[in-house]
């Protein structure tokens, strides 16, 4: 039997698992910050290190019995420093969040300024945002995209960093389809005497595939989630040059965080050695690769697509002047056609982020199935058909079936439909 240990203790919840399971093989799944993990991670995620409490570090602990988790964890740092070219890193963040969250903690104080880009603009909420604790604990100067041509214009950035003196820069974004130049921001920060931070959260599978330049060695600091395309648990984990070791550490513990999730630290591992293989920079290419035929789809069936085109994982595309619809209902209605999207603000966008004008989508969890630049060609004129017809409930529903069709052919990393029948 499936799940033996919950269909025993929790029908309800082994029921909810099987229902997502079906739900993540059945459609196509555009998020670009979501994926499928492993096999091999998700047994990581669920082994027994689950149980074991490990405040501390490697060799400096407050518990007994960390013979093992010692080395779980020294085998994820030593993975990540030579992954990332970087002196120093620790994995125990338990989010991205968090993770920038002890970068501020340990670079800086309460109401130093800070520079990063615009929530509205692609940035993300620890980043500044008004509302977050970034935006409250420092003081934010968010940078902004150009107007006319919706790319970081590096030389603004640099004019506005010289008029208030920033502490600390922050590049690396949720919503960006282009090329981040880091060479530029290390100008930026040397010519003010800004820290410079790399969140790289939503391109690191492409950085350590060669599909997207490197901030590493010039940035000062660097975070990341350890899913969206690195493909591993949900969790993070950060990099820095070794003058700044001693104060991430703490920063962590005992300054924001307790004991480590050493079932996450053991799933990074994993991912950290499944992205050092040759197929995982096959893979980085191709989920590029994916998203410029996707984006040539787009383009040819009218969508207007920010910045013109993506030269990442990622497309956002602006709905409400060009096609009609809101964000919202634009991305409900992909969804009932299989197609799963989200809402998104684009640059200067008028509607309320709850109902904004664009909708987001990327590449990295389709290129995990094997799908390439044929089924992005089929995927883009589906989804010109569903915003055409996203009130006519047959027609999405006709779509949906398409799409299931079309799934079938590609098998999810980590997910077996023979399951489901035991």
């Amino acid at each position: 039997m499936y799940l033996p240990g919950l269909a025993q203790t929790d029908p309800e919840i082994r029921d909810l698992i099987i229902a997502e399971e079906k739900r993540e093989w059945e459609k196509v799944r555009l998020i670009p910050s979501e994926n499928y993990a492993s096999s091999a991670v998700m047994e990581a995620t669920g082994s027994v290190f689950t149980n074991k409490y490990s405040e501390g570090y490697p060799g400096k602990r407050y518990y007994e019995g960390q013979q093992l988790t010692d080395r779980v964890e020294n085998l994820a740092i030593d993975r990540a420093k030579k992954i990332f070219g970087m002196e120093h890193a620790n994995v125990q963040p338990y989010s991205g969040s968090p993770a920038n969250m002890t970068v501020y903690h340990a670079l800086l104080e309460h109401g130093d300024t800070i520079m990063g880009l615009a929530l509205p603009h692609g940035g993300h909420l620890t980043h500044g945002w008004k509302v977050n604790f970034s935006g409250k604990s420092y003081h934010s100067v968010p940078y902004e995209l150009d107007p006319a041509t919706e790319l970081l214009n590096y030389d603004k950035i640099l004019e506005q960093a010289k008029e208030v003196k920033p502490k600390l820069i922050i590049a690396g974004y949720t919503a960006y389809p282009r090329t981040i130049d880091f060479a530029k921001f290390r100008e930026i920060c040397d010519a003010v005497g800004a820290f410079f931070h790399a969140d790289i959260s939503h391109i690191t599978g492409l950085i350590i595939g060669g599909a997207h330049p490197s901030p590493f060695p010039m940035a000062d600091t660097g975070t990341t989630t350890s899913h969206k395309t690195l493909r591993g648990p949900r969790g993070a984990l950060i990099v820095s040059r070794k003058e700044y070791a001693e104060k991430i550490d703490k920063a962590i513990i005992p300054g924001l965080q307790g004991g480590p999730h050493n079932h996450t630290t053991a799933a990074i591992a994993v991912a950290l050695k499944e992205a050092s293989t040759p197929e995982f920079k096959q893979y980085a290419q191709q989920v590029v690769r994916n998203a410029k035929a996707l984006a040539e789809e787009l383009n040819a069936n009218g969508f207007r697509l920010v910045s013109g085109g993506t030269d990442n994982h990622l497309i956002l595309f602006e709905t409400l002047k060009s096609k009609g619809i809101s964000g919202r209902d634009a991305a409900k209605a992909f969804d009932k056609a299989g197609i799963v999207t989200n809402c998104n603000t684009v640059p200067f966008d008028p509607s309320s982020p709850f109902n904004p004008a664009g909708v987001r989508i990327g590449t990295p969890a389709i290129t995990s199935r094997g799908m390439k630049e044929p089924e992005m060609k089929k995927i883009g004129k589906w989804m010109n058909e569903v915003i055409e017809h996203h009130a006519d409930e047959q027609v999405l529903a006709r779509i949906a079936a398409e799409v299931k069709e079309m799934c079938q052919s590609f098998p999810c990393p980590g997910i077996n439909p023979g399951n489901w029948e035991s």
